[in-house]
Order: structure tokens, then C-alpha cells, then sequence
């Protein structure tokens, strides 16, 4: 297989700016493309990204107002869009930042027909959709950062409670990537003891209502950090930044990023978040964990809250 190292970051705002430092200071990338309609704004980050090259693995970084810097990318990845604003649904974004996705993609995709296309923009579900019906491409091409972030939120809240590290605790969040996010306990795991089975000697234990106020922290984390310091900028660079690295080496790693669903749990025609298999042509296999009766139901609640915003905007 052709070595594929292209990453192409539309938006040079904070996440694309941190996706961009994310994906070099990792190695990921050859070549950085940045591509912002503010020529002085995408122009400063280049310089500044080229200013610390001697401190990341060698790569070549460009940008530009120009949509034709993006050319011959393997990976587009799509970060532009609305600010999410305190006390704002990611929703709420929904018609602006669907709007401008669909004016995107086909020239995107007129300079790089080859590429995967990756969403992060929010309602990354919803957008994700809009790009996949804009682009005509097979829907494993097509899919959405998603509950990743979700997850490594969960994960974290976890292992500080738990007092354990964080690779030692596997757990995901399902659905959608904002309020109706389902925390999937029933696939939970601390070092391979189930979360409601965690209860050793001189540690706190996870009992109901502990679970329940970790769910509720990660679905108002980013409204958080939105108030202290005006947006999410450094976990969702990283967490996109992993899953470039993933389509880039072929690593068929597993992530619930935001697909197309064609029946899974009796979900159609919606991109919502489960764990999938994520390779060099994109989603390979969208995985069914087993879930409880409740958490099913609640995916599919999920579901038919982004399929109520697809409808309010006619997708």
C-alpha cells in the first residue's frame, strides 16, 4: 500500500489549529495542509507550526485562503464552523455549520477524490450526515469524530474516581455526540472487573449514583470549558488527531466514531457513534456490543434526537 501521510485541516481555528499540532508532534503526518477563509489567521499558524519543526518529526507544513492547498489529501478533515457558545446545544449549530459543510465537501472532493473524509465540526452527527448526502461517497469514507471524546472523558472520570490509570479502564459512550450520549455500563471495565462490580479493598466504590453523576459530567464537560476559557480546543485536537493516525496506519483500531447506521440495534439512516473498526479506507465494521435492554432503548431515544434535528433542516 502507497504511503498515505496528506492531512488537510479545514478551519484554522482552535481545533484545527491543535489537530494540526496534535498530528505532527505524533508523527502522523507528512504534510500538514491548513485551510481557513482568513488568509492572516491561517498564514500565523503555518508560520508558528514551522517555527517549531525542529522539535517534531519532519514534515512539511502549508496553508492557505486557497481550497487548492488541500489537494491530494488521503484525509480531509473538517473542523470549521460556528462556535459552540455557553448554554448553547450543540444542535443549536445545526442549520449554519450543516449549510456551510454542504458548500465544502464537493470541491473538497474535486481536489482529492481519493480521501477519507472526517467531520468534527458540531453537531458533528447531524454534519456528518449532511457531508456523507454532499458527497456521494460510500458511507465508510464518510464518518464523524463522534462520542470519542466522549469516551476518553468517561474514561478519565473513572480512573480519578477509581484511583487507577486510564489505559486500565475500557469504557464508551454510544450515540450521539451531545445531550442523549448513552454511557454503555454494561460494557464497562476497571483491569477486567466490571464497573458495578468494582468495589476493592480501600477504594471508593461505583455504586448508582456515582455512575449517574459521571454521565452527567461528560455531557456537560465541554459547556465547562466553554465558560472558563471560551472553547474545547486540546482533547478533541487529540482525539481527532487519533483518529487520523488510525486511518493513516491502517491501524484498524477500535473507536466509536459517528457512522452511518444501517440496522444495527433497529437504527437506520442516522450517523450516530458506535464502536467501529477504523482502517485506511475508513469505517470497516461498525461493532454491536452487547447492550442492556435499557441502554438500547436509550441509543435508540439517541437516535431519533438527531434524526428530529435532520428533519427541522430538511436532510
Amino acid at each position: 500500500m502507497a504511503e498515505r501521510r496528506k492531512v488537510s485541516v479545514v478551519g484554522a481555528g482552535s481545533v484545527g489549529a491543535t489537530l494540526a499540532y496534535a498530528s505532527l508532534i505524533r508523527g502522523a503526518a507528512k504534510t500538514v495542509a491548513l485551510y481557513d477563509i482568513d488568509r492572516d489567521k491561517v498564514r500565523a499558524e503555518v508560520l508558528d507550526l514551522n517555527h517549531g519543526s525542529q522539535f517534531y518529526p519532519t514534515a512539511n507544513v502549508i496553508g492557505s485562503d486557497d481550497i487548492a492547498v488541500t489537494a491530494d489529501s488521503d484525509i480531509v478533515v473538517i473542523t470549521a464552523g460556528a462556535k459552540q457558545k455557553p448554554g448553547q446545544t450543540r444542535l443549536d449549530l445545526a442549520a449554519v455549520n450543516v449549510q456551510m459543510c454542504r458548500s465544502l465537501v464537493p470541491g473538497l472532493l474535486a481536489l482529492s477524490p481519493d480521501a477519507i473524509l472526517l467531520l468534527v465540526t458540531n453537531p458533528v452527527d447531524v454534519v456528518t450526515y449532511a457531508a456523507l448526502q454532499a458527497s456521494g461517497l460510500p458511507s465508510r469514507r464518510v464518518f464523524g469524530s463522534g462520542t470519542v471524546l466522549d469516551s476518553s472523558r468517561l474514561r478519565t472520570l473513572l480512573a480519578q474516581h477509581c484511583d487507577v490509570a486510564v489505559r486500565s479502564v475500557h469504557a464508551f459512550i454510544v450515540g450521539e455526540h451531545g445531550d442523549s450520549q448513552v454511557p454503555a455500563w454494561s460494557q464497562a471495565a476497571i483491569g477486567g472487573v466490571p464497573v458495578r462490580d468494582w468495589s476493592p479493598p480501600g477504594r471508593a466504590p461505583l455504586d448508582e449514583k456515582t455512575l449517574d453523576r459521571i454521565a452527567h459530567e461528560v455531557v456537560i464537560a465541554a459547556e465547562e470549558i466553554i465558560r472558563g476559557k471560551g472553547a474545547t480546543n486540546f482533547a478533541v485536537g487529540l482525539s481527532a488527531a487519533e483518529i487520523v493516525e488510525a486511518v493513516l496506519n491502517d491501524e484498524r483500531s477500535v473507536m466509536p466514531v459517528s457512522s452511518l447506521l444501517t440496522g444495527q440495534y433497529r437504527i437506520d439512516d442516522v450517523c450516530l457513534s458506535l464502536p467501529s473498526i477504523v482502517d485506511s479506507k475508513g469505517v470497516d465494521v461498525v461493532l454491536t456490543p452487547p447492550l442492556s435492554e435499557e441502554e438500547a432503548d436509550a441509543l435508540r431515544r439517541s437516535a431519533e434526537t438527531v434524526r428530529g434535528a435532520e428533519r427541522s433542516l430538511g436532510i
